[in-house]
């Protein structure tokens, strides 16, 4: 190639160079370098946001990501793909059981899983096309491939088109996300015995399935089959679900998905497992030990949590420490303690594992890196469950609370005693707001009725500007709404409600 080169005029050397030789020389494993101010390793919610906000900041910057196609986890298989199948099975349950007394008739109305499927897919595939063009837009350099340290400073990637590229960075950026823990003695083959991934993508409804695990995860997936038709049992290993979730919500939700039908074996933990007819059977017993009982179901989904996704990054060749639990071990400001220019944000390191809490990190780290000062609140940061009707939360619960000490009021109104949610004939559930007894400010907020995840936002902004439940209750709230039962709550809790 350099002798080609040598012998074409020097006006077109480099034109060839660039068409031809580079390309080549990536492909057979060259070493040579690509320098960048700014190396993610990782293109998930919060890789891909920490990059467009350096390209943004003036920084060089490239991402790196292994699967494809960016948006991670959460954009692939995860929360989007997740929200399509919720939002349609809800529509479709509606349908068949809800708009007949609401005025409104249909003929039959069938489910056809391929199309809803097609349709999730869809969406997944808009949305990935859309953060390729943020990065052409912001100049951020894509590179499509599975990277490792080299050095400290050295990421090499193993091309998904054969070769290898070599990106020298001044700062790097690990955000690689995490997977599916998988249990001993049940052999995953996203089939019969399914992860998250699997669940989204079943080719029939199952007859019955069999959910491990009452988090967000098992909730989620185990009411979009069900509403399809399938008979879902929720084997939960604690003495509650919902993953953290406040005690009294809690109760109140798993009576409501009692309702809707899923059925519960809380205390139990699953002691193994086996293929037999065409069906998985599961052998269970009780948490602290007990009779052993074997549950049958052509599916079983494994629910069970996640795992930082820190194999293969050859964490050694830079000198990054992992803990116990396979997560970059950090210090102030995400930084890793061998290398002050190494940063960890999101699920591979420590922390709770949200693609809104990783993608505040990577603006936050990143503004650290061009010289600001970025910032994440994490008492601030909402969590929600997207089940009907949804369950969202931010701040501590009462437990909590009380746990620490400190003297508080809780105050409470049910959807059942506002307007819009009557109107709606969309009644179940509540609003719990938690105040500190003496200066009033607002602690925690917890809510499980019709939009919880989006009214979760005015609980968060309160608390990220530390308002009082006075503040929210004295702000005016348009009617009818259901955000009226939010200002309700918070009337309640230094004061009375006025519609309970």
């Amino acid at each position: 190639m350099v002798l080609i080169a040598r012998q074409l005029p020097k006006s077109t050397r480099s034109t060839y160079m660039a068409a031809f030789a580079s390309p080549l020389l990536r492909r057979w494993g060259s070493s040579a370098t690509t320098e960048h101010d700014l190396v993610v390793i990782g293109g998930g919610p919060g890789g891909y946001v920490a990059a467009i906000k350096a390209a943004q900041l003036g920084l060089k910057t490239a991402c790196v990501e292994k699967r494809g196609s960016l948006g991670g986890t959460c954009l692939n298989v995860g929360c989007i793909p997740s929200k399509s199948l919720l939002n349609n099975s809800h529509l479709l349950h509606q349908a068949q059981h809800d708009f007949a007394k609401r005025g409104i008739e249909v003929g039959e109305v069938k489910l056809n899983l391929e199309q809803m499927m097609k349709q999730k897919e869809t969406s997944v595939t808009g949305l990935t096309k859309g953060i390729e063009f943020l990065f052409k837009k912001n100049k951020v350099d894509y590179v499509k491939g599975h990277g490792r340290f080299a050095s400290p400073h050295e990421v090499e990637v193993e091309l998904l088109d054969g070769g290898k590229q070599v990106l020298k960075a001044k700062n790097i950026i690990i955000a690689t996300g995490s997977e599916p823990t998988h249990m001993p003695g049940l052999e995953v083959d996203e089939k019969q015995i399914v992860t998250s991934t699997g669940a989204l993508s079943l080719e029939k409804v199952p007859e019955k399935m069999i959910v491990i695990g009452g988090g967000v995860i098992g909730l989620e997936l185990g009411s979009v089959w069900s509403r399809l038709g399938a008979e879902v049992t929720v084997v939960e290993y604690m003495s509650a679900i919902g993953a953290g979730m406040d005690t009294q919500l809690a109760k109140a939700f798993h009576r409501t998905l009692q309702k809707q039908g899923l059925k519960f074996k809380l205390n139990t933990k699953v002691v193994g497992s086996e293929k037999k007819d065409g069906r998985v059977q599961l052998k269970v017993e009780a948490a602290k030990g007990g009779k052993e009982e074997t549950l049958e179901a052509d599916v079983v989904l494994v629910a069970v949590g996640r795992r930082p996704n820190t194999d293969g990054l050859a964490v050694e060749n830079a000198g990054v420490s992992l803990d116990k639990r396979g997560r970059v071990e950090i210090g102030d400001r995400f930084v890793t303690a061998s290398h002050s220019h190494i940063r960890c944000i999101g699920d591979a390191t420590v922390g709770p594992m949200l693609a809104h809490k990783a993608e505040e990190e990577g603006i936050a780290a990143v503004e650290d890196i061009a010289g600001g000062h970025g910032h994440v609140n994490y008492n601030a940061i909402p969590s929600v469950i997207y089940t009907h009707p949804e369950v969202a939360w931010c701040g501590q619960t009462e437990e909590q609370v009380k746990e620490s000490g400190v003297k508080y009021n809780v105050g409470s109104f049910p959807f059942s005693a506002n307007s819009r949610a009557k109107t709606n004939d969309d009644t179940e559930g509540m609003i719990k707001v938690i105040s500190d007894a003496e200066t009033d400010r607002i602690l925690g907020a917890h809510i499980m009725g019709p939009n919880a995840g989006e009214m979760i936002a005015e609980a968060v902004l309160a608390m990220e500007y530390g308002a009082s439940s006075e503040d929210v209750a004295r702000t005016c709230h348009a009617h009818p709404t259901l955000s009226e039962a939010f200002k309700e709550a918070c009337m309640a809790t230094y004061d009375k409600p006025i519609h309970m």
